[in-house]
């Protein structure tokens, strides 16, 4: 059983489907936010115990007050794309996620970063490293003339994003890096495959988020924020290669104006990070990473008390 958000401004139905064909079997439910507040009824009414994986992919916010309903749940999995916000400095979560799946110690956290698995795992949690991925069905290099130099594409709101704002508009007053963002469908792709350079700045996060993928997928050069060597290495960037990378506002603009002034490096680069987007991560290949991730055995569930299954009983109509 998949629960997922049916409110998602990124599109993962295609991911989701790969999932689906790697399994041996996979129901995948869509859940409006009041019912993943809710969890309890969806999970009556689905009849949660015919499943031997209950793998939720939802909002810390919404699943952290029904502890006592996750309790329920034996093969509890968790896909998890956010829990880089546990270790960021400015971010009001920041500890929250540890907290969360401590309290759960038999559940599985799949984690989009391999720094924040690594980090989730040393502190007792069964976390697992499957990266972000792109809809290979949609993000594509459609071989158009590439008109705007450098860009980003995205969100600049809320408190997590504020070192992304501060990094892009000190490296834009400098250069003719675009700052733009366009609605979810076919401007998106568009838009990518206008681009010749796609500046990355996922500052503080500790992991890559999922445009850089999707910028690499359509044919962009990358350059990016470098997260460090351990991450770098996890997802196999290479900077020069199939990436730039850059970790400081004066080496984003001086390779900038490097890609700008020699063509046949960008080009070589856009070529070599398309392809290793293409090979890497496709939904094809991440769904398949994740339904592999969600079949391995798992640690054993502790049950509830007799109290417990009672309470439940009465307050959820949960049969434990």
């Amino acid at each position: 059983m998949f629960l997922v958000m049916d409110e998602q401004r990124v599109i993962l139905d295609k991911l989701y489907e790969e999932i689906q064909r790697n399994c041996e079997c996979c129901e995948v439910f869509r859940l409006s936010k009041s019912q993943q507040l809710r969890l309890a009824a969806s999970l009556v009414r689905l009849n949660y115990q015919a499943y031997d994986r209950v793998v939720i992919f939802s909002r810390l916010k919404r699943m952290r007050s029904q502890l006592a309903v996750l309790c329920c749940i034996p093969g509890l999995v968790f896909f998890e794309h956010d829990a880089c916000q546990n270790y960021m400095a400015n971010s009001k979560y920041r500890g929250a996620y540890s907290a969360f799946y401590k309290r759960l110690p038999w559940a599985r956290v799949l984690s989009s970063g391999a720094t924040v698995a690594r980090r989730l795992r040393e502190e007792g949690v069964d976390a697992h490293f499957v990266s972000k991925g792109y809809d290979q069905g949609f993000l594509n290099d459609v071989g158009r003339a590439r008109d705007i130099d450098a860009a980003f594409l995205g969100s600049l709101k809320g408190n997590a994003y504020s070192l992304r704002r501060e990094m892009l508009a000190a490296i834009a007053g400098r250069t003719t890096l675009l700052i733009t963002r366009t609605e979810s469908g076919e401007a998106y792709p568009e838009w990518l495959n206008r681009i010749r350079i796609f500046v990355s700045a996922d500052v503080g996060m500790g992991e890559y988020m999922i445009k850089n993928f999707e910028a690499m997928a359509c044919g962009c050069v990358l350059l990016a924020w470098s997260q460090g060597a351990e991450e770098d290495s996890a997802l196999g960037f290479e900077d020069g290669k199939n990436v730039m990378l850059y970790r400081s506002v004066e080496e984003a603009v001086e390779k900038i104006n490097r890609l700008n002034a020699e063509p046949e490096l960008a080009a070589r680069i856009a070529r070599e990070g398309q392809v290793f987007a293409q090979q890497h991560y496709t939904f094809a290949r991440v769904g398949r990473d994740l339904a592999r991730a969600i079949e391995q055995p798992m640690r054993p569930w502790p049950g509830v008390s007799g109290l417990q299954r009672v309470w439940l009983r009465l307050r959820y109509g949960l049969k434990v």
